[in-house]
């Protein structure tokens, strides 16, 4: 625990509004966590030592609560629509002052913590909290300072969460009780009315969208990554739920990160410290490495006991789909330290076709690599987003528009500028339904996908045939080891052809609909990488 007197304390929290707390813990211990959790009844020890929380409310993010201040620095600069959300800057003061007095009188915790890996792009971070539990899980997340850094740390941005104020829409002007507000003048992220502990982390996620591609030039990415043992990295993009944590955590490759990363000139680094995985059927055979990182600091949140034991039910979904943790990333044995790799040799688009029709693995142009990372087609896993229960299909630009606070083409310009000064390899891998549509036919086996990836890694796809796929044109391998070769072209797999090409045209026709709205920004080069609607099926 970082010691501060009394007055330096006090000084330093008035600085923000929050001179009339009762006691603010600084910089605790998980340990002193954990046990402030427990104490207060709002956790429970697992019997991996694991501390167990429930989040309450709300159990995945609330996109439409989520806003950000217009102002000058804004105004011309954010991407203003449904994603961002505009809140006047006199009544972000007002709801700050309201948050600052429910606050007052009482204990808070504050941590300070950082953001990206590689030190030329730091960015300072403290963060305070209603409850402990809150802060360990920023403890998880972001990345840690040593001793020496805190004791001479000034932070850049502040988070301010208090899931326990409900916000009053008539007075606050927020949309219901529960808000995300992103004040990129003030550099304050300030969360009430949810405990779910994701709004936290994707709250520094979007101002690093905002900053990094604008002031650094640093491409921000929504992916996991991780590195081979010939130094050569890898990048995994996907919407929550495509297997972003699961397919990086590769017991032969080192992990950087499973989520958020930097794409500079010379290297790829995570943001963060911490995953945060989901733990729905979870088990030790699909996923030894998240499920050994389940132990004491660990913070696994809305899962369920089986009856009358300490020990995690990951099948048990009565609380939420979205059942979580968040650990801190030393707890998996095989990372890369620190989190940082150099450029990538391999680019790997995840998605979970709902319709069955993408094969489960394809090789991009670069024109291609736009369209796709521009359309971020995927299918909405159950429970990453209030009133999701089942796949949906979705299109998120740059497979995480909800993040976005500029214009997908921002990413997409940035992306393709690194495509052309870099020899890699861009793969779409369908993470999803093959032999039918989402009820029909089967998700594609864990094992076949991890075949698909390896063989793209070691080079092995290099060395076959590829036969362009009907409707979206992509390039598709007629063989791997491991992988059925019946499974690589969709079409051959679903027993009526004809409905295959039903479908096949129905989602190229969602595709081409969707990009319309990127068109005036899109080269005809990209545009030609349009789905055909109407084609005549041969694969």
């Amino acid at each position: 625990m970082q010691e501060f007197g009394l007055k330096n304390v006090n000084a330093t929290l008035e600085s923000i509004g929050l001179g009339k707390v009762a006691i603010a813990h600084w910089n605790l211990s998980p340990a002193e966590l954990i046990e402030e959790t427990i104490l207060t009844g709002e956790g429970t020890l697992t019997d991996t030592g694991a501390l167990a929380i429930d989040t309450g409310e709300f159990t995945g993010r609330s996109p439409k609560d989520k806003f950000v201040v217009f102002d000058e620095k804004t105004k011309d600069t954010v991407w203003w629509g449904d994603v961002n959300g505009k809140f006047d800057s006199n009544d972000f003061d007002l709801l700050y002052n309201r948050v600052c007095a429910y606050l007052g009188g009482s204990e808070v915790y504050v941590r300070d913590s950082y953001a990206c890996a590689d030190p030329e792009y730091r960015l300072n971070i403290r963060v305070v909290t209603e409850l402990p539990w809150s802060n360990l899980f920023a403890n998880n997340l972001f990345l840690r300072p040593t001793e020496a850094e805190i004791a001479s740390f000034v932070p850049e941005w502040t988070i301010l969460n208090a899931p326990g104020f409900h916000a009053e829409p008539l007075i606050d002007k927020t949309r219901q009780h529960n808000f995300t507000i992103i004040n990129f003048t003030k550099k304050v992220i300030l969360i009430g009315g949810s405990g779910y502990t994701g709004e936290i982390k994707k709250g520094i996620f979007s101002v690093l969208n905002y900053i990094l591609p604008q002031e650094k030039k640093v491409l921000s990415m929504h992916c996991s990554a991780n590195v081979g043992a010939e130094g050569d990295t890898a990048i995994f993009f996907g919407l929550s739920g495509t297997g972003k944590t699961t397919l990086s955590a590769d017991p032969e490759r080192k992990l950087i990160g499973d989520d958020e990363h930097g794409w500079s000139s010379n290297s790829v680094f995570n943001f963060e410290g911490g995953c945060y995985a989901k733990c729905i059927d979870l088990s030790a055979e699909k996923e030894p490495q998240i499920f050994n990182a389940i132990r004491f600091g660990a913070l696994l949140e809305n899962t369920n006991y089986f009856e009358g034991t300490r020990k995690v039910d990951y099948s048990n979904i009565k609380k939420a789909e979205n059942t979580r943790v968040a650990y801190p990333i030393e707890l998996i044995d095989n990372i890369m330290s620190p989190s940082i790799g150099g450029i990538p040799k391999n680019i790997f688009f995840l998605t979970a076709d709902a319709f069955g029709v993408l094969p489960p693995i394809s090789k991009l142009t670069t024109a291609q690599a736009m369209y796709h990372f521009i359309s971020g087609y995927t299918a909405k896993v159950a429970g990453t987003e209030v009133g999701v229960t089942e796949p949906q299909v979705t299109f998120s630009a740059c497979f995480g528009k909800a993040f976005l606070p500029l214009h997908p083409t921002k990413y997409a310009e940035l992306l393709g500028q690194k495509l052309e000064e870099t020899n890699v390899n861009v793969w779409l891998l369908n993470t999803g339904w093959c032999g039918g549509p989402y009820g029909v036919g089967s998700r594609i086996k864990l094992a076949y996908t991890r075949a698909l990836i390896s063989a793209a890694l070691k080079g092995e796809l290099n060395k076959v045939e590829y036969i362009q796929t009907p409707f979206f044109g992509l390039n598709t391998p007629v063989s791997c080891p491991g992988v059925p070769s019946e499974l690589l072209f969709p079409r051959n797999a679903w027993p009526n052809k004809e409905m295959f090409d039903i479908k096949a045209a129905e989602l190229a026709e969602k595709f081409v609909k969707n990009f319309s709205q990127y068109a005036d920004f899109a080269s005809q080069e990209i545009l030609n990488a349009q789905p055909k609607i109407k084609v005549t099926a041969s694969v």
